[in-house]
This record gives structure tokens, C-alpha cells and sequence, in this order.
């Protein structure tokens, strides 16, 4: 039985991601590929779940495909739940916003947190077609472990693990992480929506 797969758009332009939800969609009927370069979406909402939908919305119109948007990001307790809607944002790059981080809980004991991740499938008309939300807890480590990942990952220790998510295998990280958490919610609806077309 050969079918024509439904291409659905990362809306992302982070390699990491992508090469993520390429791994967490491989045994759905899809193509999966990246936005086009060059696409920027402005994140103006308020909470994760907001952005999320934004950027499925605008990829999903830009492109003509369904796209699949997620907006994570890490809330530190001692922090007031900072960086927050702006973890990406909180410094230019990756080693700069651990950098940051790690500065800002210097002389802080609790060091408690957790990953939130928000994912939401547009289709071109505009309409959301699944919204879900995965979170998981965990604490920031003084030292970076582990070079899998991207992100905060390296300095976040997943609860109950002893393993930062960079010291993590994508099998490991889809069982323990918020975008695996969030995507096991997300798939049983998004494969019975591949199955009415």
C-alpha cells in the first residue's frame, strides 16, 4: 500500500531540534523536514504554549504543510522561574547562557528546576490542530556533563537519574524529557489524524 506521507514542517530553524523530532516522528507515516532558512518568527507570548502557537501558525502558513512548533525552555525556582518564555534569549549562545545561569545561582542551594515544553500542530489555514504540554524536573549541576544535547542540557540532572539530558541517549531522553513527555501526549492524536486523511 503506497501512500503519499504528509510532509509536516519542524518550525524551527535549530539543528538540534530538528534532528530530535526527526528521531521522536521516525515511526509516524510523515516527512519530516526543516523550515525554510531564513524564516523568523517573532515569540511574543507569554507562556510557552503561546509561542508555541505562533510559530506553528506562521510556519504553517509560510510553507503550506502542517508544521509542528515547540516552545521550551528551563524555570529555575531560586530564579522566580527565570529565564523562563526567554531561556533562548537569555544569552547569545549556548555556552554563554549556561555561563549566565550558572553565575546567577552561584551562592543558591536550591538548585531545583524543570524543563517545560509546549508543542502545537498548525495546519495553513491557521487552525491548531493539538496542543500539548510536557514538563520534567530536575536540578542545575555547578559542573557541565555530557556533550549530547543542546541547550541547558549539560547542566541539567534529571530527577532520579544521576545523568545530566547531555549525558543522555535520545532513547533516554525521549523516556525522561519534557519534548518526549510532551510527545508521548501528542502522538496517539497525531497518528489518528494521519489515519483520516
Amino acid at each position: 500500500m503506497s501512500m503519499n506521507l504528509r510532509t509536516l514542517v519542524i518550525a524551527s530553524g535549530n539543528p538540534g531540534k530538528v534532528r530530535e523530532f526527526e528521531g521522536l516522528l521516525s515511526g509516524l507515516p510523515l516527512t519530516v523536514k526543516a523550515q525554510p532558512d531564513g524564516l523568523e518568527i517573532e515569540e511574543t507570548g507569554s507562556t510557552f504554549s503561546a509561542n508555541a502557537r505562533i510559530k506553528a501558525i506562521a510556519v504553517a502558513a509560510a510553507t503550506g504543510d502542517w508544521a509542528l512548533a515547540d516552545d521550551s525552555g528551563l524555570s529555575v525556582d531560586a530564579l522566580d522561574g527565570a529565564p523562563g518564555v526567554h531561556s533562548a534569549r537569555y544569552a547569545a549562545s549556548d555556552p554563554e547562557r549556561i555561563a549566565r545561569l550558572l553565575k546567577a545561582l552561584d551562592a543558591e542551594d536550591n538548585r531545583s528546576a524543570r524543563f517545560c515544553a509546549a508543542l502545537c500542530v498548525a495546519a495553513p489555514d491557521g487552525s491548531v490542530l493539538l496542543e500539548v504540554e510536557g514538563h520534567c524536573k530536575g536540578s542545575i549541576i555547578r559542573t557541565p556533563r555530557g556533550n549530547q544535547g543542546f541547550g541547558y542540557d549539560p547542566i541539567f540532572e534529571v530527577d532520579g537519574t544521576e545523568k545530566t539530558f547531555a549525558q543522555m541517549s535520545l532513547k533516554e531522553k525521549k523516556a525522561h524529557g519534557h519534548r518526549g513527555r510532551a510527545f508521548s501526549l501528542l502522538e496517539p492524536p497525531l497518528r489518528q489524524l494521519l489515519s483520516q486523511r
